[in-house]
């Protein structure tokens, strides 16, 4: 079969180009201490959009880091006995869209979880972005903040933020049990999988597919800085055109680069990736699984780029039937 990225066999030892910030560590529990500040204030709603029969639907909204008032969809089975707890499922979309309808998210109640789905700060969905504009916007969340001297003002480490807090909320619900809750999504959503169990670690079970925010000056030595990285190009061309900066734009990115946070999931991992995806390359997302010391399989595509893979979703509900 042809191959645009490394062979699989070093792809299995590959590490990683972006730089890892020397006080990530301390920049992450930051972090964190302000979000233990945030308190999230949750409040649900009764979908009146919701055609299920045999589920319950809901409009959650919580309280971010920054004020942001942050949407996800909750649902669960219906007719829940007193003192049943179930298990949980997080599921994050892709860049620039949003959590969608419901339908395809009717399995799961059926399958017994509870299941949330969040809307990103400032993309496609209904979550506030108090650091912009109400609103949407289309892509720009890499680069965002990158020229503000406080590395805290990140776009992608409050969008983090927000997943660990949807993860706080969900566990905290009388219904769910907090020792079983997955996390899933692909693309952006695979990467937001890994970065919240990463910052959640009690999150058993994660399953990103071929994740994004991994591994960005891979990406831009590939020449692949187009499609979903297309704003890293527009970034050098317009603020940096001779890359005088380039040591300090990547080294800055360094904070928001999956890779580096997947050393602390503790849950078990399921990847599922294509060889063939020139949207997210297999080596960035390979320096994201390298890193992991949990349990973790990856399953292989070898014809597949950036695509819903066949089986994929029926892959990931059996995996976290182990919850």
């Amino acid at each position: 079969m042809p191959i645009f990225d490394k062979p699989l066999p070093e792809l299995y030892l590959y590490q990683g180009r972006n730089p890892r910030p020397d006080d990530f560590d301390l920049y992450w529990e930051q972090a964190l201490d302000e979000l233990a500040a945030t308190a999230p204030d949750p409040v649900l709603e009764p979908a009146r959009d919701s055609p299920s029969r045999h589920a319950e639907c809901f409009d959650l909204w919580f309280t971010g880091v920054g004020g942001a008032r942050v949407y996800a969809k909750y649902l669960r089975p219906k007719n829940l006995r007193a003192g049943v707890r179930l298990p949980a499922v997080l599921r994050f979309h892709g860049y620039a869209m949003n959590s969608g309808g419901w339908t395809d998210k009717l399995a799961w109640p059926l399958e017994g979880f509870c299941h949330a789905s969040m809307d990103c700060r400032g993309q496609g969905g209904r979550s506030q972005d108090p650091g912009g504009v109400w609103g949407t916007t289309l892509r720009g969340h890499i680069i965002r903040g990158l020229d503000d001297p406080n590395p805290h003002k990140l776009a992608y480490r409050q969008i983090f933020l927000d997943t660990v807090q949807l993860a706080r909320v969900v566990m905290g619900f009388p219904e769910v049990d907090a020792g079983r809750l997955g996390a899933y999504g692909g693309s952006q959503g695979g990467g937001l999988a890994l970065a919240c169990a990463a910052l959640e670690p009690r999150i058993q079970r994660v399953a990103p597919v071929h994740p994004f925010l991994c591994d960005y000056r891979r990406v831009w030595e590939m020449d692949l800085a187009k499609d979903a990285y297309e704003e890293l190009r527009y970034w050098f061309r317009m603020f940096d055109p001779r890359h005088e900066r380039v040591e300090e734009v990547f080294a800055k990115l360094g904070y928001i680069d999956c890779q580096h946070l997947a050393s602390r999931i503790r849950g078990e991992v399921l990847m599922q990736t294509g060889l063939m995806d020139t949207v997210c390359p297999p080596s960035t997302q390979f320096a994201a699984y390298n890193k992991i010391t949990s349990p973790k399989r990856v399953v292989i595509y070898p014809d597949y780029t950036h695509e819903q893979m066949p089986g994929d979703l029926d892959l990931m509900l059996d995996f976290m039937h182990g919850l």
